[in-house]
């Protein structure tokens, strides 16, 4: 006697458990919302970072009028380029952005002669005290400025360059020049020391060397270097008002603050300024901001 089994209904057979998510969809869906909760972050500091600068060009372009009555964080009312042209003509703008070039473009460029050069020296060769050296020159750049503002000011007194371009400019190399040469000496020292001993041997000296090989190697680091100390050498404003004293000397930092008190309430005048100062140091932002990126590692090549 066979013992049979009832087959299970056509729609037992037939029936489906719906697919449960696996781990793998979890993390993407987890994935999916912190890449949109990053975005939305980001996007909201960016506005937050961006309302003073937004703020600052619509005053810059409205009227006297039209902020005395309506205020400076209202809807503009008016559109005029007066506020600049009183900024640069009577405000003295135009003579204090000369001197903020005079002082920053020889300063750029004679601190990073030198830097490259003792640089070059203390990485490709084997010279005496040369970890000495280069820590006495990065020490220099930790000491506070504010400690060292009195001997400064007094130092460029006896050397009889108080209240010139030129005490201005020697201040900004002597303390400029120690920390471009510890970050040139990382990047130089990461140059392979095959490339100098074939040049040796092929009869090229020390300053050869320097300029026809480690020179165009270096092209990266000095275009990084120039941009960064561009930026700070043009917004400086201590050693500005350290060793200078003549309203005709200062540079466009310092300038601001006299424009502050010549137009007192006149805040269109003074934002105006604020876009004139920012304007150079912004140009040079947008053309070298690659190297602005790569300037961020400069020094920490092995």
């Amino acid at each position: 006697m066979s013992v049979t089994h009832a087959s299970a209904p056509a729609t037992d057979r037939h029936r489906t458990t719906p697919a449960r998510p696996g781990p793998g969809g979890q993390r993407d869906r987890r994935g999916i919302w912190r890449t949109a909760g990053f975005h939305l972050s980001a996007g909201l500091l960016s506005a937050l970072w961006l309302l003073p600068i937004v703020l600052v060009l619509v005053t810059s372009t409205r009227s006297f009028d039209d902020v005395a009555a309506h205020g400076v964080g209202s809807l503009p009312h008016s559109f005029t380029l007066d506020g600049f042209r009183q900024a640069w003509v009577d405000g003295g703008q135009q003579r204090a952005l000369i001197n903020s070039l005079l002082v920053t473009v020889p300063t750029v460029l004679l601190s990073l002669l030198l830097a490259s050069m003792a640089a070059f020296a203390l990485s490709r060769y084997d010279l005496p005290l040369r970890r000495t050296l280069l820590l006495l020159m990065l020490g220099g750049n930790l000491l506070p400025p504010q400690i060292l503002l009195v001997p400064v000011a007094k130092l460029s007194e006896l050397l009889g360059l108080y209240d010139s371009l030129y005490a201005l400019i020697g201040v900004q190399v002597g303390f400029g020049v120690g920390f471009y040469v510890f970050v040139l000496h990382g990047f130089m020292r990461s140059i392979p020391p095959e490339i100098q001993q074939a040049a040796v041997i092929d009869g090229a000296g020390p300053w050869q060397i320097y300029t026809r090989i480690i020179m165009p190697l270096a092209k990266p680091a000095m275009a990084a270097l120039s941009a960064l100390s561009f930026t700070w050498i043009f917004n400086d404003l201590l050693w500005a008002i350290t060793v200078l004293r003549t309203d005709s000397h200062m540079p466009i930092t310092a300038s601001l603050i006299g424009l502050q008190g010549q137009y007192v309430s006149m805040w269109n005048v003074i934002a105006a300024g604020s876009v004139i100062a920012a304007a150079p140091t912004v140009v040079v932002f947008l053309k070298f901001q690659r190297h602005f990126v790569a300037g961020l590692n400069l020094g920490a090549v092995k």
